[in-house]
């Protein structure tokens, strides 16, 4: 999965919804250079550390995606690395 880490800085963004956008952008960038995109994810896996964030994390992530939204799961779990509010894991096929 994704955590919110600033690749350029190595630190973690600050809030739900830059989280969010933090971690889908990693996936994003990691999409590209296997030469994928978000439109080809079709499964997702969103951890939060508190299930009440999950109206403001829904609203960012559904910007991510131009078609059809992929298949998720969404936890609320005990503890992330880090302090995390979210981490995002995606599978991705052509």
């Amino acid at each position: 999965g994704q955590l919110p880490i600033d690749p350029a800085t190595g630190k973690m963004v600050e809030g739900i919804e830059a989280q969010t956008a933090r971690s889908l952008d990693n996936i994003r960038a990691i999409l590209e250079e296997a030469g994928y995109t978000l439109d080809d994810v079709v499964k997702s896996t969103v951890l939060l550390a508190d299930i009440a964030d999950f109206g403001a994390m829904n609203a960012v992530y559904a910007k991510y995606y131009t078609k059809d939204m992929p298949a998720r799961v969404c936890y609320e779990v005990a503890n992330l690395p880090m302090g995390a509010l979210v981490e995002i894991e995606t599978i991705a096929v052509k």
